[in-house]
């Protein structure tokens, strides 16, 4: 009893957790402790309006990502990997920019913890991708990963899971290679094609079957528009792509490439 009353007063100031951030850039990796990112030179606290994951105006305590990815250059990939799984696919030159869309590495504060996502939940942290000024970047729900734990640079999807290209034969400004392109930023964060892919939350897109196969008219189209409105269920992950994220030109190519690529199964 007394060894306790004693170690009471360093449990009371010790943090309330340690986390870590992996960064493998390729030519080098790195392990940020919280501490030492809540630290860094350039953090600060930001607000972020409209914050995809709380669906309301937040501060945070954060660092320029860009600060944290020397030796990556514009030309590469990244691939940011939450705990649950979630593997957000990334060019590396939005998040090196400085604006006007600019990515941020929010760093949760043991001593401030940030609210849960939910009842029940854990909140966005240790570690939160947020974006100021999003809509200037078109930037995509699934690029704003939480939970986040490592930061890779990785060689490009297409080089990556040649299962996922469509014919070689089409020309780059396809409209099935521009579904392509969208079909990596907003599902292969959570979703494989072919077998191929990263993630492990969502369901394979083409294998057994592709999705245009089995939902005819625009019923596909309403999933991805508002997944709920098909099928409700209370575990449900799957966001909702709303004109402003996903244009109807836009959705129209995303399809296409899935219609695609129901001719390509491997």
């Amino acid at each position: 009893m007394r060894y306790w009353i004693a170690l009471l007063p360093a449990l009371l100031h010790a943090p309330l957790f340690a986390a870590q951030l992996t960064l493998d850039l390729g030519s080098s990796s790195r392990t940020w402790q919280t501490e030492a990112l809540l630290k860094h030179p350039q953090a600060q606290t930001i607000t972020i309006e409209d914050d995809v994951s709380y669906k309301k105006t937040m501060q945070y305590r954060a660092v320029p990502i860009s600060a944290l990815l020397g030796g990556v250059s514009a030309q590469d990939h990244l691939q940011a990997v939450a705990s649950d799984g979630f593997a957000a696919e990334m060019p590396a030159a939005p998040l090196l920019s400085s604006g006007p869309a600019r990515a941020w590495l929010a760093v949760e504060d043991p001593a401030q913890p940030w609210p849960p996502l939910a009842k029940g939940k854990a909140s966005a942290g240790p570690f939160y991708l947020v974006w100021t000024a999003p809509q200037a970047g078109h930037i995509s729900p699934e690029q704003w990963p939480f939970n986040v734990a490592s930061i890779r640079r990785l060689a490009p999807v297409a080089e990556r899971f040649p299962a996922m290209r469509p014919d070689p034969r089409l020309a780059a400004e396809d409209p099935v290679n521009l579904g392509f392109a969208l079909f990596q930023k907003n599902c292969l964060a959570c979703h494989r094609l072919n077998g191929a892919g990263d993630a492990q939350m969502g369901p394979d897109l083409n294998i057994p079957y592709s999705p245009t196969e089995y939902l005819s008219g625009d019923f596909l189209r309403r999933y991805i528009r508002d997944p709920q409105s098909l099928r409700q269920w209370p575990q449900a992950k799957m966001p909702g792509f709303n004109q402003t994220v996903l244009p109807d030109a836009e959705l129209d190519k995303l399809i296409g490439y899935l219609r695609h690529m129901a001719g390509r199964k491997q």
